[in-house]
């Protein structure tokens, strides 16, 4: 799944800094902007992974317009966190039988329908 926050990054001599405003204790640095951008993306998905985990609820991203820096530029940083290798977890759920009828004959895989609900549901996008 795609994470998308704003980041503000600050110019410190010759080298930068990065913060997410919306991410307490969300930091990282760098030689370059390049450098910088890489340690951001690494920052926000060590963080995202790490309230998952933890299963602490994701604060919903501001609008990057909401942003502003006095000494370095705001930016979008984005990481794609991957849960296709997550192991499965066996649930058994009860549905009217018409809806399982329905969705039978459409061909609907369940599991799918049913991870993509779940995760339109506890994440903040």
């Amino acid at each position: 799944m795609l994470f998308v926050y704003p980041a503000i990054f600050h110019k410190e001599d010759n080298s930068y800094w990065v913060e997410f405003p919306d991410l307490e204790g969300c930091y990282s640095y760098g030689q370059d902007v390049a450098d910088t951008l890489e340690s951001a993306q690494e920052a926000l998905s060590a963080y995202i992974m790490t309230m998952l985990d933890d299963n602490r609820p994701l604060v919903k991203p501001s609008s990057i317009d909401s942003c502003h820096a006095d000494d370095g530029f705001v930016s979008l940083v984005s990481c794609n966190l991957n849960y296709e290798n997550s192991k499965a977890v066996k649930k058994t759920l009860t549905i009217p039988e018409w809806l399982n009828d329905r969705a039978v004959a459409m061909g609907i895989n369940f599991s799918q329908v049913l991870r993509d609900a779940l995760i339109q549901k506890v994440m903040p996008q």
